[in-house]
């Protein structure tokens, strides 16, 4: 564990184990008030660079309630949470909340910081953002997950910490908790109101049978096409005669390289058997400031109604930067379906499928 992080996982007892006792919500505010000392906020120095702000210190932040906020913005489960993150700093900012989003990135494109500006400026973030490119306060937290949230005291102590998707409510209400004791000027004790759309949409999780699927070769499974994968180098794959569930294929030529696969020529396609109401798919233009045209078939078809946000009903869609692209939002029933992208231009790179 680094010396400058203090955080002790032994420590954890979270607002969930609290809730799974059933007890009244009063009482529970009331324990909520003993949370657990998890260990001294890390430090923020390690950022290479900011967003929305000049750089923060830990100093900057004592006396104000502080959520640090982990993710990365071609993640689906970080674009669920982030409706909740973003209500929150509206509704809290004025009571003495101030939110820090640290985007440790996932995929190399996500080391631009360029491209972090945009995706930020376009789902409206508008906290202060550190760059986290070195991994340096993931390292100092001990992280190991997007998302991950922590929320810390005035003291500058970690009081409650929440990874993954879900719990949102009893993260707010540990916020309020926070603020008040904090001295906070009296606010409206409902929940904040979550305006979520898109990407940002809770997944259907009764209906979910596909998790998320890597298309680079360090990380892939499920690869259908005859013959297996052929990394470094170009080659020409093609589909099988059937695909099994969560299995996908390659059709033209193709290179597979560690984390993304980049087709040769127009033409190529992409087909992937699943089951899930969404389906999207993290890809961008191998040459900045290009866009691609592409299409997409549900069973053979144009989606239609079942069309995501970045298609048409025909399946159309073009790309115009590197992210998460939703392709799909179908209606009930939900069944196994196989689904096609064919690209109209070349200079493609696709990183991964995730299904919601």
């Amino acid at each position: 564990m680094s010396a400058v992080n203090t955080f002790d996982r032994r420590q954890f007892l979270s607002v969930a184990t609290l809730a799974a006792t059933s007890m009244p919500w009063g009482l529970l505010r009331s324990a909520a008030l003993k949370l657990p000392t998890e260990g001294d906020l890390p430090s923020l120095h390690g950022a290479t660079g900011w967003i929305n702000s000049a750089p923060l210190s830990t100093g900057d932040l004592r006396g104000r309630v502080v959520l640090i906020d982990f993710w990365t913005y071609s993640c689906i489960n970080w674009r669920r949470t982030l409706p909740y993150v973003r209500a929150w700093a509206m509704k809290y900012r004025d009571h003495g909340l101030v939110v820090v989003g640290v985007h440790s990135p996932e995929f190399l494109f996500e080391r631009n910081i360029d491209n972090v500006r945009v995706a930020s400026q376009s789902m409206m973030i508008e906290y202060p953002i550190a760059i986290d490119n070195d991994y340096a306060i993931w390292k100092a937290f001990g992280n190991e997950f997007w998302p991950a949230l922590y929320l810390v005291d005035t003291k500058g102590q970690i009081r409650h910490h929440a990874f993954g998707e879900g719990e949102y409510d009893k993260s707010e209400r540990v916020i309020q908790e926070l603020v008040k004791d904090a001295g906070a000027p009296s606010f409206d004790p409902g929940l904040a109101p979550v305006d979520a759309s898109g990407p940002e949409v809770a997944a259907d999780w009764q209906d979910l049978r596909s998790n998320e699927s890597y298309l680079g070769a360090d990380r892939t499974e499920g690869f259908a096409s005859p013959g297996g994968i052929r990394g470094n180098r170009s080659h020409t794959y093609t589909l099988p005669e059937e695909l099994n569930l969560n299995h996908w294929a390659l059709e033209g030529d193709w290179s597979v390289f560690a984390q993304l696969i980049r087709p040769a020529r127009s033409g190529s396609r992409i087909a992937y058997r699943f089951h899930a109401r969404d389906l999207h798919l993290v890809m961008g233009p191998a040459s900045p400031g290009t866009a691609i045209r592409f299409r997409v078939l549900l069973d053979g078809q144009p989606p239609m109604a079942a069309h995501g946000s970045d298609v048409d009903a025909l399946g159309y869609g073009v790309i115009e930067g590197p992210r998460l692209y939703q392709l799909i939002r179908q209606n009930e029933p939900i069944v196994d379906r196989r689904f096609d992208i064919e690209f109209f231009d070349a200079g493609i790179e696709a990183y991964s499928f995730t299904f919601g």
